[in-house]
């Protein structure tokens, strides 16, 4: 395809150029089956050309629905302010790349939503962008020209390279060798990168002396990618100096799907574009008509289709209202493209959840699941694992059975059940989800619980940067038991030892500290800190103890970081050789957002192996609350089959 754009004849310089084996699919898609009548594209008739290849079947655009060239098929515009501007292709791709090399913002229609980019070399452009946006710390994905320039500035594996060249063009996450702009990563030690994915981003970069371009969802800040080119061109346009649209519409929104390698596996850790909608196919039940209405942040959903589990695209955070409304669309647009007739419904045990709330609406038979539980039952499913395992399911937040917050949980589950065999030393969280955005009041609590008043007078850093009446407001709001709801989370661990480090007090985005902290990481430190059990609680007092020590020594936060993720696998390779000896379990899953993070993930893996375990953890569906829908559909599929059989009287 990229030879015909060269090739005189109707596809010269074409913008839109694909075969079956590229091109758009799932955004043009109206209904079922997959014809060109039935797509976006059925207002541009083929002319004959294009159809004597469509007819063809020793053609490689034999039925490939959206084949045009540039006599019959869709055409982009250009915008300055509100004012389009005539201009062919050629003379587009001219001001695009002025617009670039003068350090100004474009806004460009892909296939699946806009995207903002600018000069990723220029701290201005990059700056200027983050501004506009209103994305204050969150880092940008870089579009590279090829494998070349990513080879010369990212450390890259076989696998990861196998990842960025593939069909489905994900963000993949690289180690940096030889940083962008600063604004592009933010501090971090890595970056998100993608190739070329439509013909006219290599035309950009033909014209282009810059090598790479911040590649990023054309939206704001917590909203949904933008399709529609009315909204674009009345809202986006005040951030972008130029906007690119084309005359086709885009119907199903699908952002950039992102994954990352860990021990030379791909890990899908946004999964959207390019993956979705090819089901995730499971063996161990009957899936038919359950509807799984995911978690409420990094949300999607998932229909069941006999053993195949359609998963929705990436929707984003419930709580915007937009975002919402995206989520009940795709639902319906969902259920009438693979005729889904909903009988019966999983959702999340949190009360709260609006997801939650939209599946009890729909008024049918529904079972509510523990999110944990559904955590470890989507890596299970994933692998087709049916039988006890032990689990460690380490996130952020969830719903617990006792009412309280969790997310550092050890279970002994399958599909059926749970048993709640060890987890964190729960803290009180001053102002509740407020922890999230102020990491410091969650190392205050934690401070605070194991040594006293006292040691918040002690000099240490995150503290004496904050007012004292501040400080003194979040003890008493302990000591009330004031809007301090209990947490067992990883995640709020993380954060805390993160902010106690100085490494980040204050976050701007969703799991900041935690991807600072890791950054950060001494490679080639050994050492570890310690911790004890109680009971079935595991109890971080002399860890925090040894942190301060270490922090009052002048130890580096790269150094503190490392001894406790090697805290972090150390306790994970104990405890599971602790239940192996109860249980005789041998099977290890490891699920939750807190296994984004390559160090935690990889070295577990790796030590768990070496210690004789079978180690299963998330490829095909994120980790994150993202994949949490298969995990309601295996644990809803496996509790109707059993109340089948029960009611049968053969159980």
């Amino acid at each position: 395809c990229l030879q015909d754009i060269d090739q005189p004849g109707s596809r010269l310089n074409y913008a839109f150029v694909n075969c079956t084996n590229c091109g758009p699919r799932f955004t043009i898609i109206q209904d079922l089956p997959y014809d060109r009548a039935k797509t976006t594209m059925k207002s541009f008739a083929m002319c004959p050309d294009c159809h004597t290849e469509y007819k063809n079947v020793l053609d490689r655009r034999f039925h490939a629905q959206p084949t045009a060239c540039s006599i019959c098929g869709p055409e982009y515009e250009m915008f300055i302010g509100k004012k389009k501007i005539s201009a062919d292709i050629s003379h587009i791709i001219n001001e695009v790349s002025q617009c670039i090399e003068n350090g100004e913002v474009l806004l460009i229609k892909g296939l699946g939503g806009m995207h903002l980019a600018c000069d990723a070399f220029s701290e201005t452009a990059v700056q200027k962008l983050r501004d506009l946006k209103i994305r204050e710390g969150k880092p940008f994905a870089v579009m590279c020209k090829n494998l070349v320039t990513v080879e010369n500035r990212f450390e890259i594996s076989e696998q990861e390279k196998k990842s960025l060249l593939s069909w489905r063009r994900p963000v993949v996450l690289l180690r940096n060798k030889k940083p962008f702009a600063p604004s592009v990563s933010m501090q971090l030690n890595t970056t998100g990168i993608l190739l070329p994915s439509m013909a006219i981003h290599y035309q950009i970069f033909d014209f282009l002396t810059t090598d790479a371009i911040v590649f990023t969802s054309g939206n704001m800040t917590d909203e949904p990618v933008c399709i529609d080119d009315s909204i674009a061109l009345n809202e986006l346009s005040k951030v972008a100096d130029i906007v690119i649209t084309y005359n086709r519409e885009i119907h199903n929104r699908a952002d950039d799907s992102v994954v990352m390698v860990v021990n030379e596996k791909e890990r899908i850790i946004r999964r959207s574009k390019g993956y979705v909608p090819a089901p995730v196919l499971t063996t161990l039940y009957d899936n038919e008509g359950i509807f799984a209405a995911g978690a409420e942040l990094t949300n999607t959903f998932a229909l069941g289709k006999n053993t195949q589990v359609i998963f929705s695209q990436h929707i984003g955070d419930l709580k915007n209202a937009e975002t919402m409304e995206f989520y009940e669309e795709s639902v319906d647009r969902f259920s009438k493209l693979f005729r889904f007739e909903n009988q019966f419904v999983a959702c999340d045990l949190h009360p709260d959840y609006l997801s939650s709330y939209y599946a009890r609406n729909l008024r049918l038979p529904t079972l509510e699941i523990q999110h944990h539980h559904a955590h470890i039952a989507s890596c299970m499913a994933e692998h087709g694992l049916n039988e006890k395992v032990i689990a460690f399911a380490f996130d952020g937040t969830g719903y617990g059975d006792d009412g309280t917050i969790w997310g550092g949980e050890v279970f002994i589950c399958d599909y059926a059940g749970y048993e709640r065999r060890f987890h964190f030393d729960p803290v009180p969280l001053p102002g509740g989800d407020q922890v999230t955005k102020y990491p410091w009041r969650t190392a205050l609590s934690y401070l605070y619980k194991y040594f006293g008043a006292e040691i918040l007078e002690s000099g240490l850093p995150f503290l004496d940067a904050r007012d004292k009446t501040e400080i003194k407001t979040i003890t008493q709001m302990i000591d009330a038991n004031l809007n301090c709801p209990l947490s067992s989370g990883a995640g709020r661990l993380f954060d805390a030892v993160a902010a106690l480090s100085d490494i980040c007090t204050t976050s701007s985005y969703h799991a900041e500290a935690p991807m600072k902290l890791e950054s950060c990481i001494e490679t080639d430190c050994k050492g570890k800190y310690l911790y004890h059990i109680e009971d079935k609680t595991i109890v971080f007092y002399k860890m925090f103890y040894q942190i301060i020590k270490d922090f009052r020594r002048s130890a580096p936060a790269s150094h503190i970081s490392a001894k406790f993720h090697n805290t972090m696998v150390a306790l994970i390779i104990e405890l599971s050789k602790k239940l192996k000896k109860e249980t005789g379990i041998n099977k290890v899953v490891l699920s939750g957002g807190t296994f984004q993070n390559k160090y935690l993930l990889g070295l577990s893996e790796i030590l768990l192996k070496k210690e004789g375990f079978e180690v299963f953890a998330h490829e095909k569906v994120p980790s994150n609350d993202g994949g949490i829908a298969l995990g309601q559909m295996a644990i809803a599929a496996a509790y109707r089959q059993s109340t089948r059989i029960s009611d049968n009287g053969n159980h």
